[in-house]
């Protein structure tokens, strides 16, 4: 299956739509081997492999998020392939930031079967639009920390976040805290 603008659709998904059979052909696995690190004050590829999939309580815990998110006037993108969900990403609607010119990019996930073909990509402009529209500067994003998500993020013009949100680097020690101007 491959990503064209002709051939997925990219809507805001409504709250009652989120749960567990819209995620029935969606693919989380991602084989790490590299992440980045902060040694010494720079970012430095460290080994560190390990599989980051999804089981049935990461996807209880994630389908009541991104409800969560619509439910409080956030939005949640999703992308359809033939009919499937292939990706999504969720954008916080609350202000961040010590004037609030962030809004939190919380997920952007693109199914295993059709990562490398431009819907990351598409749903990352969706977001940075949403959040420019809602009044936002910048989007921030606590990242994943594997050398190809941050490959990805960098691709998208994403930085290294002025402003840390302590709760995030907190929660998520190994996360990378980044942020891109929308």
């Amino acid at each position: 299956m491959e990503f064209n603008e002709n051939s997925a659709e990219i809507r805001p998904l409504r709250e009652g739509e989120i749960g567990r059979p819209l995620f029935a052909h969606f693919c989380r696995r991602q084989e790490v081997t590299l992440c980045l690190r902060k040694i010494e004050g720079a970012w430095r590829e460290t080994p560190a492999p390990f599989i980051d999939d999804w089981d049935e309580n990461d996807y209880t815990f994630l389908i009541k998020c991104l409800r969560g998110t619509v439910r409080t006037g956030g939005i949640v993108f999703g992308a359809f392939i033939g009919g499937q969900l292939k990706g999504f990403a969720s954008v916080e609607a609350a202000p961040m930031g010590s004037r609030g010119q962030y809004r939190d990019l919380t997920s952007i996930h693109v199914s295993a079967d059709v990562r490398h073909a431009g819907l990351g990509s598409a749903l990352f402009a969706r977001a940075k639009a949403w959040a420019k529209a809602q009044g936002a500067e910048k989007l921030y994003i606590s990242s994943h920390s594997a050398v190809e998500s941050q490959a990805f993020y960098a691709a998208m013009g994403c930085t290294d976040a002025q402003e840390i949100d302590e709760e995030h680097a907190r929660r998520e020690p190994f996360d990378r805290q980044l942020e891109c101007d929308v």
